[in-house]
This record gives structure tokens, sequence and C-alpha cells, in this order.
């Protein structure tokens, strides 16, 4: 027996339910296949989409800038 039918031998025993969690995990292991990953530009495209379509904003070059002081300003006053 090889290594496809023994899985599916003991798959087939398994409640639906645990089915599914096989197939998920499965596909979480097919997902980090480097063979079958999207390139690093198109998963950013894919981030800024989603980020665009729940509505928020990107902050601007300035945003980043207070933001970036304020929490370095935040970090000094703790070490004091």
């Amino acid at each position: 027996m090889n290594l496809e039918e023994k899985m599916l031998a003991k798959w087939r025993f398994l409640p639906a339910d645990k089915q599914e969690e096989v197939l998920d995990f499965v596909e979480f292991l097919y997902s980090k296949n480097s063979a079958n990953k999207i390139s690093l530009e198109e998963r950013l495209r894919q981030i800024r989409t989603r980020i665009l379509d729940s509505g928020k904003n990107f902050l601007d070059e300035n945003q980043i800038r207070k933001q970036s002081v304020s929490q370095e300003n935040g970090l000094h006053d703790k070490e004091e």
C-alpha cells in the first residue's frame, strides 16, 4: 500500500468535519509550496485591494513620519 492509499484509507474513516480539517490542512501546505506561490507584487496588490475595499485609508508620507516620531517619543518616555 503506497502513501496515498494509506492516507485515503484512514481519511475515509474520519467524520465529515475531520475530513474537512484534513482538506484545509492539505490546501494550506499546498499554498506554502514555493512552486505554487504568487509573486510578492501580486500578493501586495491583493492586500492593497482588501484594505481599500475595507474603507480604510492609507497614510501619506507626512502621516507616517508623524506616527513614527510619536512612537519614538513614546519609547523614549518609557525608558526614562
